[in-house]
């Protein structure tokens, strides 16, 4: 068995089907079956169930995907790096980021494309889950989050660079006549508008943040919505369904006539945010000096 049946093996059990595996794989479907059946013979266990057209892995199969994942990535990461060695910093930055930190990363972008032109970018966006699966494949180099990194990642396997906090704001609807002269908010004054706050299945910590610091000043909170995205967050809060509490750094990706942003008088809510990669796995050169590149637009100790 070599690491081309390896990756036959790991499509097959992506798509769980011969047929869709053999079409990404850009093969006929015949060849694609002799290769499983020569590797089901060569191991001597069976690794698919067949259930009509579909396939479904065994346990000996579940336990070949795991270790075979384990092994594909590491041979990936050997011939990057090999190829790093004689070629310098070049190829795809893959980024990954969550919905209210997309307005993060032109800067180091732009700081990053002065010194090192020949690489392209990939950029995928997400919740803390989604991301953090797309690290773990090695499908993205880093994430740009909110913390806590509200994935089922385990946090040892983590690296995070916290960068400077984003304080949070008022956003309310410009229709709102009384809110027209005002230039700051009192976290007391939440309790007499209705609240959308954002929150998602996977991800909690920024709606347990703003209940906390609500708990903090006795305001007992009008929530009328849950929202999972910022976008649905500030189209409702243009409508007048209420307001809502959201980091500075969220609204230079939202900008909308119809919504308008308070300080709060004390800015002792805060969100904090940082930029996580894998531990102990080989972090590309383009990667790395990416990661430099933030540490200088946002002044963090090279140390870190």
């Amino acid at each position: 068995m070599d690491m081309r049946q390896l990756k036959y093996f790991l499509m097959i059990a992506r798509e769980g089907q011969i047929t869709r595996a053999a079409k990404l794989l850009n093969m006929e479907q015949p060849p694609l079956s002799r290769q499983l059946k020569q590797m089901e013979d060569e191991l001597g266990v069976k690794l698919f169930d067949r259930h009509g057209k579909g396939l479904t892995l065994t346990d000996a199969g579940m336990h070949l995907k795991q270790r075979a994942e384990s092994l594909y990535s590491q041979f990936n990461e050997t011939v990057e790096e090999m190829k790093e060695l004689e070629q310098g910093v070049r190829g795809v930055l893959s980024i990954g980021a969550v919905f209210s930190c997309s307005s993060l990363l032109p800067r180091p972008i732009e700081q990053y494309r002065k010194k090192y032109p020949q690489v392209s970018y990939k950029i995928l966006e997400g919740d803390h889950y989604y991301l953090g699966e797309q690290l773990e494949k090695h499908a993205i180099d880093l994430v740009f989050a909110r913390l806590p990194f509200e994935a089922l990642t385990d946090p040892k396997q983590l690296i995070i660079m916290p960068l400077p906090s984003d304080p949070f704001v008022v956003i309310v609807p410009t229709s709102w006549t009384q809110f027209e002269h005002k230039s700051s908010f009192q976290l007391e004054e939440l309790a007499h508008y209705p609240l959308l706050t954002l929150k998602t299945d996977q991800t909690t910590h920024m709606h347990e943040q703003v209940l906390a610091a609500c708990h903090r000043y006795g305001v007992k909170p009008n929530i009328v919505c849950e929202c999972s995205s910022v976008a649905i967050t500030i189209a409702l809060i243009a409508d007048g369904l209420g307001i809502s509490l959201l980091p500075r750094s969220v609204m230079s990706s939202f900008m909308d006539p119809r919504v308008k942003i308070i300080p709060l008088s004390h800015e002792t809510l805060q969100s904090d945010i940082g930029i996580v990669w894998l531990k102990d796995h080989y972090v590309p050169k383009r990667a790395q000096f990416f990661i430099e590149a933030v540490k200088e637009v946002y002044a963090i100790d090279s140390d870190q």
